[in-house]
């Protein structure tokens, strides 16, 4: 090996097995003696629970037991994030639903399908209640109390920045916006196996199960069952997708994990589709945002009064509203003077969790559509407002009026590279000639620019040893469930310590192997866990070096390491290889380290959208997005364009296809996949993607992460796209998802001049909300 390999096209190490069908998920697990489960679930949104009668399921074939809360006596509260604990959830519904889909009770049999038809025997008495399921609607005087004593349904309420935002303003243009909840739908859903320990066992209680966070997953489940942590395993094999989703200890784990303890055997739980469709839910805010501007286009000030949907039992997405969105609430602006209030609803509807960002692309897509709706009130060039409001490169690190502060950026490079690859003056010459010719398919051009926050909650654990025959053991706290932490990391201590990458054997995953970690989630793996493995590489570089500078009777200062060889500088075909280290070494060569980082980052872009509107139809057709993503260094571009290409994906079918919605007594009406449209590879665009390249000092690596950030700039670049590609017709502002019906609809009442103000008033909840200085989150850990 000569040179470095780092910012190499190196291949994905973890694809092999995959592709070849040998991946191992939790499903795929046969342990001796596994007993199955089936939960019996809610048809109702709201609801006391007057009796449960297990006795005709307990008699059916096959089953071992039947368990109730009543039977389980656990405890509530065990999500990623507690948030209110009167609003905490528990394990099991004890005195009343509040969901469809909540769990009841558990039908526990020697395979999964007599626990299914066993389930359907469980007769539940429930006593219907009113719902609500609007997130508004939850906060209006009157509105059906979820708990006793939580007033209003206000599950949290922040207030944040300067009063008088608007102060001073020229101009002022209003919106109320919409960030509709989505399904995560992972390709594997929730799945554990949980295993109870014997009395000779190291563990009390072993879980495998499809995370993506197993140490947080283990100190939940301790908390849950009573345990000492360290007597509670987390075992996390392949993992089909999680997107924030599987970030915590879902309620059925903790169930599966109690029924294995108490029956002596192992205990499966895999949940169908229907199932994941009603667990993993994320985004849901209404955002009411005002924006203050000079008559020549320059940001004044901000409001926003933002409501974000916790779901039932105050889910942590709803608080979202309250720290990531609030914290990002500038964009990339330099805005002077921000007023930002947000309140948590409570509603009868699935616990809203986290999505791919996670608060993050809710910010960008308020700001986004704030910006170009000011453009158009000022009859100004999208790009030329955006322009006059970016802080230039030698500003940062720029504090923001909420009290953020980015490290590194160069926004402009970025909007004049992604207007550079999208052409973006031909693109407007053909938008002109469409309109003249009164084209039936009109185009429109839709710009984003995106900073988001990554790296956060917290620092990162890394170990590094040498075996005796030179191969290099890497372990790391993050976990990984796609993203290629064995290619990435394993190229960075292959590169420290000049050995070939197959020499590199990446471990992770298992809290039995790895004693500490935070896991994977807001973009976080390669600057904390990646530089928890360096700094642990370069702990076994200089001990190693001391080992060659005595086997070569040399000075440690004059010891050079080549292609794996440590040799004396100016005495060339001198030298020792790993090998002879390691056997010389008088104890292991391996050491451990704990990474905390200057603070979180802040990678940033442009994206430019292109799409076709079919003004009889409403049909909407993208031709073409180019992504310029900012993260800073890139260790592989491979590993990064991948994270992009899946990112924009999933923001291009937010903005397009995708929104999980409820009917008024709170069933869910898109709980299939023939009801919640996700796009096929045929419905993504074509992608060009690109990089600007500004490192950051807050980690030695200078990188910050990419796995969120192309979500966070598509969404309202296709938004944007779409509201341009009808703006001469008068429209302003179109809420997500941009479905035909909903284009058409539009596009008739701008015919017939009813288009509505995209603006009305927020709930009366915001008023009175005291402002307080509430310090930005640096992060979050999805």
């Amino acid at each position: 090996m000569t040179g470095s390999i780092l910012g190499n096209a190196v291949p994905r190490v973890e694809d092999p097995d995959l592709i070849r069908g040998r991946g191992t998920f939790v499903d795929n697990l046969r342990l001796d003696g596994t007993l199955h489960t089936a939960f019996v679930r809610s048809p109702y949104a709201h609801a006391t629970l007057a009796g449960i009668d297990t006795g005709d399921a307990a008699q059916a074939p096959g089953v071992v037991a039947v368990r109730t809360a009543a039977d389980l006596g656990l405890r509530p509260g065990f999500p990623f994030v507690r948030t209110d604990p009167r609003c905490a959830r528990p394990p099991l519904a004890t005195d009343r639903v509040r969901f469809v889909g909540e769990a009841v009770a558990v039908v526990v049999a020697e395979t999964r399908a007599q626990a299914v038809d066993a389930a359907e025997l469980v007769d539940v008495d429930y006593d219907d209640l009113e719902p609500v399921v609007d997130m508004e609607a939850a906060l209006a005087q009157g509105a059906a109390q979820q708990f006793d004593d939580v007033p209003g349904n206000v599950v949290q309420s922040v207030r944040s920045g300067q009063d008088g935002a608007l102060d001073g303003a020229e101009r002022v243009v209003r919106a109320r916006i919409l960030n509709q909840r989505l399904a995560v739908a992972p390709i594997e859903g929730n799945a554990v196996v949980a295993v109870p320990g014997s009395p000779d066992d190291q563990h009390d209680l072993t879980l495998h199960m499809s995370t993506q966070m197993p140490h947080v997953a283990q100190r939940a489940a301790a908390r849950a069952l009573g345990l000492e942590v360290g007597r509670v395993r987390v075992v996390a094999p392949h993992v089909g997708g999680a997107f924030g989703g599987k970030a915590g200890l879902p309620a059925e784990h903790v169930v599966a994990a109690a029924v294995a303890r108490q029956l002596g055997r192992p205990v499966a739980w895999t949940e169908t589709r229907s199932e994941a469709m009603l667990s993993m839910h994320g985004r849901g805010q209404v955002q009411y945002a005002e924006l203050g501007l000079s008559a020549d286009g320059r940001i004044t000030g901000l409001r926003c009064r933002v409501v974000g949907d916790c779901g039932a039992y105050g889910g942590f997405g709803g608080t979202l509203a309250g720290g990531p969105t609030l914290s990002m609430a500038a964009g990339v602006y330099d805005i002077p003077r921000i007023d930002y209030s947000a309140i948590a609803a409570a509603t009868n509807t699935t616990p809203n969790g986290a999505f791919r960002g996670a608060g993050r692309p809710e910010a960008t897509a308020m700001i986004e559509r704030m910006v170009d709706l000011a453009a158009d009130e000022l009859g100004l060039d999208p790009v030329e407002i955006r322009r006059r409001n970016l802080p230039a490169p030698e500003d940062f690190p720029f504090t923001t009026a909420v009290g953020t502060t980015y490290d590194t950026g160069d926004y402009a490079t970025a909007l004049d590279e992604a207007l550079r690859l999208a052409d973006h003056d031909a693109l407007l010459r053909e938008q002109a000639e469409r309109r003249e010719r009164g084209d039936v398919v009109q185009l429109g051009i839709g710009l984003a620019c995106y900073v988001e926050v990554t790296g956060g909650g917290g620092g990162e654990f890394g170990t590094v040893s040498v075996e005796q025959d030179g191969t290099v053991v890497v372990r790391a706290g993050t976990s990984a469930h796609g993203q290629g932490h064995a290619t990435s990391f394993s190229m960075l201590v292959a590169d420290r310590l000049g050995v070939p990458l197959e020499s590199v054997r990446y471990e992770q995953s298992d809290t039995a192997l790895v004693p500490r970690g935070e896991g994977t989630g807001g973009s976080r793996s390669l600057q904390l866990g990646g530089s928890a493995v360096l700094g642990a590489a370069d702990e076994v570089l200089a001990r190693a070096r001391q080992v060659a500078a005595d086997l070569l009777e040399a000075s440690v200062d004059d010891i050079e390491l080549a292609d794996g060889i440590f040799g004396v500088a100016g005495a060339p075909g001198t030298g020792v290889g790993w090998a002879a280290v390691v056997a010389e070494a008088d104890e292991p060569l391996a050491a451990e380290h704990d990474f905390a980082p200057a603070g979180a980052t802040y990678p940033f872009g442009a994206h430019v959208a292109v799409v076709e509107v079919d003004t009889e139809t409403g049909r909407v057709r993208q031709l073409r997005h180019v992504a310029v993503d900012d993260c800073g260094r890139i260790v592989n571009p491979t590993i990064v364009a991948g994270q992009q290409m899946g990112g924009l994906a999933q923001g291009v079918s937010q903005a397009l296809f995708e929104e999980f919605r409820y009917d008024e007594a709170g069933n869910p009406v898109t709980s299939t996949f023939a009801d919640y449209l996700m796009p096929s590879a045929v419905d993504i665009p074509p992608m060009t993607l690109a990089n600007t390249v500004t490192e950051t000092p807050r980690n030695p690596l200078g990188a910050k992460g990419i796995g969120e950030s192309a979500t966070v700039g598509a969404t309202p670049a296709v938004q944007n796209a779409v509201v341009d590609a009808l703006s001469h017709l008068g429209v302003r502002h179109l809420d997500l998802p941009l479905s035909p019906a909903r284009v058409a609809s539009a596009i008739r009442a701008a015919a017939a001049g009813e288009l509505p103000d995209p603006w009305s008033e927020p709930p009366a909840a915001f008023e009175g909300l005291e402002l307080e200085q509430v310090a930005a989150e640096e992060g979050g850990n999805i």
